[in-house]
């Protein structure tokens, strides 16, 4: 499948799965899907529906058992609509190259409507913004959630709560460095018993108070928010805490496929959390008191500690899966020229999608302890969750109609038509999540306000900078030319000098001709291309014109999902002609240093701003994988 297409419901393509081939069957992708897609939502039950009956509770403090229905009714429709319907069913089938996620679908919907359009691109970077603060919120709000269940087995551990967190968030960011490529292994087996777990529990709750199954009647949802008024929005904001997770379904598209992901969700993780939360539910009918912590109190008092480490345990596991999220939607966004370069490290050989960002290791689990020190429970921080989940999923609903509409070429009404439920009720659930926000929401709202910032300033920055050189510089056919008709002095082996604008002669060049007064005798001039696609065949990797008997133009073309490693993709270029032999090619490239200019586009803010993130990218050298060895840096100096 092309990244211009989209199959119709029903048409295979290369996200339904891994072929036989691959080694990998079926159930196995399912597998490894429940541990790491399902990680966020499967720990949900640990404090959704109490979050959920407290708020329906309202002042008064007891919940009603029609409130319960009510609620139950709430979170089980909010499962089938948005996570069923919306995402594994439909957005499933949007997928970039086989890839999902925020960036993948502005990808798509840029390429549909043209790379320059600024509203695709807006909601983009709004999405992406927002993801990294469901990034810190996930950790902080799932590891305490776990730990306090410590607080039923005895109240002597609650001055450790958040000590025990902390350490626990701690060594968790510590061992990232090491991959997920070993652990990995274990995360879906573990997290099935979790879900074996929380739905074993909750079946004698439900047969002791079988009336819980009325909230499958979607009238009891409907009939709640109708009759509550402020406390039925409230509520809604509460209930959305079940939810949250469902867009790691999109996000890791291109890890699993949509078959193994499907499988797993219809199969196994609908099923129990439905349990779970209808088990709860009967729970706190029986006993309104159990509305203190009714996920812990559905087990006996020899299984509390047992089941307090395995919700630790399969926290950590949905931390990872967001944490690793993160990792990814970083990468993509530093291709899209969203984010200056950063560090990347490979942390297996055999997954290339499995990454490691130092710094932004190192900004998350800033964030997170932050959190953790400021909010101190579950509860508090279950108030800042939610805004960011909503804001992320009403972006998709936008871009999705554009690409249901162009790439799918759906006729516009019938691409409203199915969009506009999706897009009304994640509206209602955001409306209602801001309802939290001098309690807490303002937190993802700031970072990601705070994000879209950085993000606009390098973009924006990165376009004037690009617009500032290419005035000062010489065109490069024109040189090429006279240097030809008068060559300086020759010396043995290959020149390469990377420029991002091969129309222009790179500045590496002019400087090295000023200064060394000398030439290769072979010369390329080379530009890196991202392209919206998460990946490019190797055929297509490589573009070489010879445009004189000792110059010649390559492109190398990556995806936004691909970490550029050009001596790698150099080697393609035999292929087509050029005998590329590394421990004889010197890599050219200018080093610019950036002042502030006295007549700046930009406010002196942003332009500071601009030249921090400069700075703070890493060293091209190591971005693109060239032998450092092999590398001459000429600086230069530009006001901007």
């Amino acid at each position: 499948m092309t990244a211009e297409t989209s199959p119709s419901l029903g048409q295979p393509s290369a996200a339904d799965g891994y072929t036989s081939g691959s080694g990998a069957s079926l159930a196995g992708l399912a597998l490894g899907s429940i541990g790491v897609v399902y990680g966020d939502i499967g720990t949900s039950p640990l404090y959704a529906f109490r979050e959920a009956a407290t708020a329906a509770a309202g002042q008064g403090g007891i919940v009603t058992p029609v409130a319960v229905i009510g609620v139950l009714s709430l979170i089980l429709w909010a499962l089938i609509v948005i996570v069923t319907l919306k995402y594994v069913v439909i957005l499933l089938r949007a997928d970039n190259n086989g890839e999902g996620g925020t960036l993948a679908l502005m990808a798509l919907a840029q390429r549909a409507l043209g790379r320059s359009h600024v509203v695709i691109s807006l909601l983009g970077v709004i999405g992406a913004a927002l993801f990294y603060g469901d990034a810190i919120l996930t950790p902080a709000l799932s590891v305490l959630s776990a730990v306090e269940g410590l607080k039923i087995v005895t109240m002597a551990f609650d001055p450790y709560v958040v000590p025990l967190t902390v350490v626990i968030l701690v060594a968790l960011f510590a061992v990232q460095s090491r991959g997920t490529a070993k652990v990995a292994t274990f995360f879906g087996p573990i997290t099935l018993v979790w879900f074996a777990a929380i739905a074993i529990a909750a079946v004698p709750q439900i047969i002791r108070t079988p009336e819980v199954l009325f909230a499958f009647n979607p009238l009891h949802a409907v009939g709640f928010v109708a009759s509550h008024g402020m406390i039925g929005l409230v509520t809604l904001g509460a209930v959305f805490l079940a939810v949250t997770g469902a867009e790691a379904l999109y996000a890791d598209l291109g890890h699993f496929g949509r078959r193994p992901i499907r499988l797993a969700w219809l199969t196994v993780v609908l099923p129990a959390l439905a349990v779970n939360y209808l088990g709860q539910g009967a729970l706190v009918i029986a006993d309104p008191k159990a509305i203190e912590n009714p996920f812990f109190l559905l087990y006996p008092n020899w299984a509390l500690l047992p089941m307090v480490l395995l919700a630790t345990v399969a926290t950590v596991i949905a931390s990872q899966a967001v944490i690793t999220g993160a990792y990814s939607l970083t990468q993509q966004a530093i291709q899209l020229g969203l984010l200056p370069r950063f560090e990347i490290r490979h942390t297996s050989e055999s997954h290339m999608g499995q990454i490691f960002i130092p710094r932004i290791n190192i900004l998350l689990l800033v964030g997170v302890l932050m959190l953790v020190l400021m909010f101190k429970s579950s509860s508090a921080l279950a108030s800042a969750y939610g805004i960011a989940v909503t804001g992320t999923m009403v972006v998709t609903a936008m871009m999705a109609f554009i690409v249901i509409w162009k790439v799918w070429r759906w006729p516009p009404l019938l691409a409203a038509a199915l969009i506009t439920p999706f897009l009304l009720i994640d509206l209602t659930f955001l409306t209602a999540n801001l309802l939290k926000l001098f309690e807490g929401g303002w937190v993802p709202l700031s970072l990601g306000g705070l994000i879209m910032l950085v993000m606009y300033t390098w973009r924006r920055g990165s376009r004037l900078l690009f617009e500032k050189t290419r005035k000062l510089e010489t065109p490069l056919l024109g040189l090429v030319e006279s240097l030809e008709k008068r060559p300086p002095q020759r010396v043995k082996g290959t020149a390469v000098f990377l420029t991002s604008d091969p129309q222009s002669a790179p500045t590496a060049l002019l400087h090295s001709l000023k200064h060394y007064k000398v030439l290769h005798e072979k010369n390329v001039v080379l530009t890196i291309e991202n392209v919206n696609a998460p990946r490019v065949h190797p055929d297509e990797r490589v573009k070489m014109r010879e445009i004189s008997p000792t110059f010649s133009l390559v492109t190398l073309r990556f995806g936004f999902m691909e970490s550029p490693n050009v001596p790698r993709a150099l080697v393609i270029a035999r292929k087509l002609g050029w005998q590329f032999d590394i421990m004889s090619t010197s890599f050219f490239v200018s080093r610019r240093l950036l002042k502030t200019a006295a007549n700046s586009v930009m406010p002196q803010w942003q332009t500071r701003l601009f030249i921090l993130l400069s700075r703070s990218a890493n060293d091209a050298t190591e971005y693109f994988a060239i032998p450092t060895e092999r590398v001459v840096e000429v600086g230069t100096q530009v006001s901007i």
